[in-house]
Formats: structure tokens, C-alpha cells, sequence
């Protein structure tokens, strides 16, 4: 049999990134960060010249990365890149060269060749869609906009960077149009997804229904 894979997709700060690292954990499975590598490629743009509107050149920049995952830690060029890809700005930039047709299919194989035995856990807004459109189990992890923000505002005083409530809400609600109306692989839940609204559900709750899934396709 393939190599199974759980692909979690949905909006931003929905909270799929820990929903996925901690059921990849509990498999023995591989974690993918989907966001992360275009955080990175972002990053890597910013810090080489590369402008964000460039397509071209960004998909060049893309095929040359030498990215590696170790657990949840993103290592770009054999550096750590630790929380500078975690900022706001950071998120705004991925948010805007994910449009870019040009860079998706440039990542496309790099993302692909994550999937390695025993297994992959992979978050993003187009794992189940259209990178493992064959997966084992496909989740659509959402929550509202209010409590997304609440969950992201928390995360960036935790770590020491200033944010704005307010703000937060507004930026993750045209991050979601934006998301959901671009012509290439857009956010939306596939038909064969399940739904996993965790507005009122603890990282655990959410964690066991996903094992809980997965299970039920691959019970030994």
C-alpha cells in the first residue's frame, strides 16, 4: 500500500500546524509545514533582493532552496530560521506569493517528496486538494475569525512580538478571502474532507478526532 498520509488544510491560525505536529507525533509519522516552506521562500526572497511580485524569479529562488524540517524547527541553507518566519509580516508575504501560480507548481515536488515511510502529516490550504489529492485522510480544520485571532494574538505575546487585536481579526479575514478567491489552488474543503470545527474544542479534542479518522481507514 502507498504511503498513507493525513492532509489538514485550512485557514489561517486555525490551529491545524499543532493539530498536525502533535497527531504526527502520536503516529510516528512525519510532520510537513506546508505554510512554512512558503514563510521561507518569502524570507529567503526578502533576504536575497528577490521582489515579491516577481513570479519568475521567485519560482527560480524556489527550486534552489535547500530547506529541511527537523520536528517543528525550519532549517533554511543548513541555519535554523527559528520564529523569523513567524512574524505578521512574514505571514502577510506567504499569504501573497502563494497566489502566484508560477512558485505553487515550483514547490509542488519539493513538498511532495515529504511524503516518506512510515508516514506523513502534512498541514496547509491545499494538501488535500491538490498536493496529496490521494490522501489517507483529509481534514478541513477551521475555526471563526474571532477565536483565530485570539489563539494568534496569544501566540505572538507569548514570543515576545507586539500585536493588535483588532487588527488580527481584519488581516486574517482578507487573508481568508484572499485565500479562498485565488485562481490557483484556493482554500476550500474538498467534498471527500472531513470537517473539523475547533471554536470550542481543546488541541486534545481535536487531536483524537483526527487519530480518531485515521483509524477508521487504517486500523492496525
Amino acid at each position: 500500500m502507498s504511503v498513507p498520509v493525513i492532509a489538514i488544510d485550512g485557514p489561517s491560525a486555525s490551529g491545524k500546524g499543532t493539530v498536525a505536529a502533535l497527531v504526527a507525533r502520536q503516529l510516528g509519522f512525519h510532520y510537513l509545514d506546508s505554510g512554512a516552506i512558503y514563510r521561507v521562500t518569502a524570507y529567503a526572497a526578502l533576504r536575497r533582493g528577490v521582489d515579491l511580485a516577481d513570479e519568475a524569479g521567485l519560482a527560480a529562488l524556489a527550486r534552489s532552496l535547500d530547506l529541511r524540517f527537523d520536528g517543528v524547527e525550519v532549517y533554511l541553507d543548513g541555519q535554523p530560521v527559528g520564529d523569523a518566519i513567524r512574524t505578521e509580516e512574514a505571514g502577510r508575504a506567504a499569504s501573497k506569493i502563494a497566489a502566484l501560480p508560477a512558485l505553487r507548481a515550483a514547490l509542488l515536488e519539493l513538498q511532495r517528496g515529504f511524503r516518506q515511510v512510515p508516514g506523513l502529516v502534512t498541514d496547509g490550504r491545499d494538501m488535500g486538494s491538490v498536493v496529496f489529492p490521494d490522501a489517507t485522510v483529509k481534514v478541513f480544520l477551521t475555526a471563526t475569525a474571532e477565536e483565530r485571532a485570539q489563539r494568534r494574538y496569544k501566540q505572538l505575546i507569548e514570543k515576545g512580538f507586539d500585536a493588535n487585536l483588532a487588527a488580527l481579526v481584519e488581516d486574517l479575514r482578507e487573508r481568508d478571502a484572499r485565500d479562498a478567491s485565488r485562481a490557483s489552488a484556493p482554500l476550500r474543503q474538498e467534498a471527500d474532507a472531513h470537517l473539523l470545527e475547533t471554536t470550542n474544542l481543546t488541541i486534545a479534542q481535536a487531536v483524537d478526532q483526527v487519530l480518531g479518522w485515521y483509524r477508521e481507514v487504517r486500523p492496525n
